[in-house]
């Protein structure tokens, strides 16, 4: 990158330390931080030909308005296109960060992903890899706990979702697995990204595993 790209950074990762330096939930700078090395990490194990300017503010700006603690879905897009024309990055660029930030969100299994660019994919395989693991798991019963969601019911079915609306309503921690966490793995867009994932997946299959066994311990 060149310095005026390097200071930028340097800039967007100031503001999301102010802004975002704790979340009960996980999402907080950390978050955008591990998203952002996953990035580079991926761009680097495809060697694909990328802008990593584009590739890093969509990395770190890429929750900056999470449509979970929003109103507006569009919410991100419009917060990190605030940012970016306060920092004078040009229209072409903060139109592409806005594309990635308002389409990196998993919206329901059986909803169309309207990600286009490289930079994008690679920003969504390595958010959704954050969403997965040990660290995903805790992410999952942390926001479970947040929005005061149940941790488990066994009548309440999962659901594989058609709609954005409807999977926004749908939630149980455990139930979770089953509508999003256990279908990512498939879901990636990179080489690399369907890789890292398959161990990732095996962890959070067997600790899903392990609690229904235990659930089920007294019957």
């Amino acid at each position: 990158m060149v310095p005026f790209e390097k200071k930028i950074i340097t800039r967007v990762r100031a503001y999301l330390q102010k802004e975002f330096p704790s979340d009960p939930t996980g999402h907080d700078y950390w978050h955008f931080d591990r998203v952002s090395r996953l990035s580079k990490k991926i761009a680097s194990g495809e060697k694909a030909k990328v802008d990593m300017f584009i590739l890093e503010l969509g990395a770190l700006l890429h929750d900056i308005g999470d449509w979970k603690f929003h109103d507006d879905e569009l919410a991100g897009g419009k917060k990190a296109r605030k940012l970016l024309l306060e920092s004078k990055v040009s229209e072409s660029i903060i139109r592409k960060v806005e594309h990635i930030v308002d389409n990196v969100s998993f919206k329901g299994a059986n909803v169309p992903n309207k990600m286009r660019s490289r930079e994008g994919k690679i920003v969504q395989d390595a958010d959704r890899l954050d969403a997965l693991g040990a660290i995903g798991l805790a992410r999952v019963f942390a926001t479970s706990a947040y929005f005061k969601h149940s941790l488990f019911d066994p009548t309440v079915k999962p659901v594989l979702h058609k709609s954005f609306g409807d999977y926004k309503k749908s939630f149980t921690a455990i139930n979770h697995f089953y509508e999003k966490l256990l279908l990512l793995k498939d879901k990636m867009n990179t080489k690399t990204g369907r890789k890292i994932a398959k161990e990732k997946h095996k962890f959070t299959q067997n600790f899903l595993n392990k609690f229904l066994k235990e659930w089920t311990n007294y019957e």
